[in-house]
C-alpha cells in the first residue's frame, strides 16, 4: 500500500482514466459528502470476489479521516490487488485542499456515532453504579477499556457494529 496526499491522488486520478476512487464509509455517509466519481464500497461489506476492477487497476482509497481505508488497502493486498493507495487523511483531508466534493443528505458521521454511544453507556454505567448498584461501574471500566483497545489496535467494535446499523444503509 502506498500512502498519498489528496493532491497527488486528484492528480493520478486526473492522468489515469482507468484508475479508480473508492470510498469506504459507510453509505449514508457517503450520500451526505463525497468526492465527484469515487465508488461507495463500505469497508464493512468488502468481498474480493464481488470487487468490479481487475487486479491490475489502480485503485486509490479514501474514507473519513484515514482508518477505514487503511485497512481496505491491506484487504486489497491480501488479495492480490497491485496498485493501492490509501489517501492520507481522507475525504477530510480533500476537501481541506480546497477541492471539490458532492454534498447530499445529510448524516451523522461514524466516528461521532462512536463518541455519542460510548459517552452515553458511560454516563449509563456511572448513574447505575451509584443509584443501583456498584457492580454498575464495571460497565464504564469495560466502555473505557473498549475504548483503549480500539485506540492501540485501530480497530473499532464499536464503530464496526454501528456501520451495520440500518440509517447507515439507508
Amino acid at each position: 500500500m502506498n500512502l498519498i496526499t489528496a493532491e497527488t491522488a486528484f492528480k493520478k486520478l486526473q492522468d489515469d482514466r482507468t484508475a479508480v476512487l473508492v470510498d469506504v464509509r459507510t453509505p449514508s455517509e457517503f450520500r451526505s459528502q463525497h468526492i465527484h466519481g469515487s465508488i461507495n464500497l463500505p469497508l464493512e461489506s468488502f468481498k474480493a470476489d464481488k470487487l468490479p476492477f481487475k487486479h491490475e487497476t489502480a485503485i486509490h482509497v479514501v474514507c473519513q479521516s484515514g482508518g477505514r481505508s487503511a485497512k481496505f488497502c491491506d484487504k486489497l493486498q491480501d488479495n492480490g490487488y497491485l496498485f493501492v493507495y490509501d489517501v492520507d487523511g481522507g475525504v477530510d483531508a480533500w476537501k481541506a485542499s480546497g477541492m471539490e466534493l458532492v454534498s447530499g443528505e445529510k448524516s451523522m458521521s461514524l466516528e461521532r456515532q462512536v463518541r455519542i454511544a460510548a459517552g452515553t453507556m458511560v454516563i449509563i454505567g456511572v448513574a447505575l453504579g451509584a443509584a443501583v448498584a456498584p457492580a454498575w461501574y464495571a460497565l464504564s471500566g469495560f466502555i473505557g477499556a473498549g475504548l483503549v483497545f480500539a485506540g492501540v489496535t485501530n480497530t473499532c467494535g464499536m464503530g464496526m457494529a454501528l456501520a451495520k446499523m440500518p440509517w447507515n444503509q439507508k
